[in-house]
């Protein structure tokens, strides 16, 4: 198999970045929405990211201009669907919606299309149970932001065909990301699980009296946050000793977080409006901080480090 066009539903937050990796794969690409102004701003948007990453050296500018003409956009779905070899969907994470627009997808592309959606975590083998081929139906979660962050997790339904999983994974290996494989399809998918472990142990910390918000975010930035962009957590577990990391992990255990929810800190500054950045006070108080300043710094981190791989990678 051998992609070589491809269409991206959304043209929301991941939509734009998502369509402009593809189309430094090579992929021609058409971004597609309902309404053809969204669509438009949505390609200008593409452009623009990959201008941020030629000016950052991370891509170089010919590569860029020439990955810029790739990219289209169209509010025509049967039209944008009906002849490319992948689609990737990036729409709001509504069951039925993604049901009904997979059985469409599914009618509408052609046989040996891969479909793929970028859910964070719905089951890909529900959204794929109306489809009469879901053994062409993988996840492909791309990590906020798309256009910056390498990971991508190729989620297998119950029907997926592992083969064509590889294919997918070379694929968007050759796109410059960096996609695992998710042999089960289970809520959370793999990042997402490991990420809500130290989300449900942080909150509990701090409804415990344990440690403040500031401190506990600290401890993952500066702490073990900054050594694992250079290994894994478990190469660290093999490096210190599974026999010292036994005794530990047995040791902490017993005083972790444990129900089968979230903890009740969270509910309840739910419950009382407390929603974060976008209310003014969740874990922390947003009106004595800018969550655009926020992500930005979370972004400009992102793109030091692509930077550096890419110095790297020509050195």
């Amino acid at each position: 198999m051998r992609l070589q066009t491809a269409a991206v539903l959304g043209t929301g937050m991941m939509g734009p970045g998502i369509a402009g990796s593809l189309a430094l794969g090579g992929l021609r690409t058409m971004i597609v929405s309902r309404d053809a102004a969204r669509a438009e701003t949505a390609l200008d948007r593409a452009r623009s990211q990959l201008t941020l990453l030629a000016g950052a050296g991370v891509v170089d500018a010919a590569r860029a201009e020439r990955t810029a003409s790739l990219l289209s956009a169209t509010n025509g779905l049967e039209g944008a669907v009906s002849n490319v070899d992948l689609v990737i969907e990036s729409a709001p994470e509504d069951m039925a919606f993604k049901q009904e627009l997979f059985a469409s997808l599914d009618r509408l592309a052609r046989p040996d299309a891969v479909l793929a959606s970028n859910t964070s975590g719905l089951s890909i083998t529900v959204i794929a149970s109306q489809c009469k081929r879901p053994e062409r139906v993988f996840t492909a979660h791309y990590w906020n932001p798309p256009h910056l962050m390498p990971f991508v997790e190729i989620v297998l339904g119950a029907r997926s065909d592992a083969v064509l999983a590889e294919e997918l994974k070379t694929l968007l290996t050759a796109c410059g990301k960096k996609p695992v494989i998710v042999k089960k399809d289970t809520p959370g998918q793999l990042g997402n699980r490991l990420q809500m472990a130290l989300v449900r142990e942080a909150a509990h910390m701090i409804e415990a009296g344990i440690a403040e918000a500031e401190d506990i975010d600290a401890a993952v930035r500066f702490g073990f946050g900054l050594r694992f962009p250079a290994y894994g957590l478990l190469e660290h577990q093999d490096i210190v000793g599974l026999d010292m990391a036994t005794v530990i992990c047995n040791y902490v255990s017993s005083d972790l977080y444990s129900e089968r929810q979230a903890p009740r800190i969270m509910h309840d500054k739910v419950a009382q409006g407390d929603l974060g950045a976008k209310t003014g006070r969740g874990f922390y108080d947003w009106s004595a901080k800018d969550a655009g300043e926020v992500k930005a710094r979370r972004d400009n981190f992102v793109l030091e480090m692509l930077q550096r791989a890419a110095k790297r990678d020509r050195a």
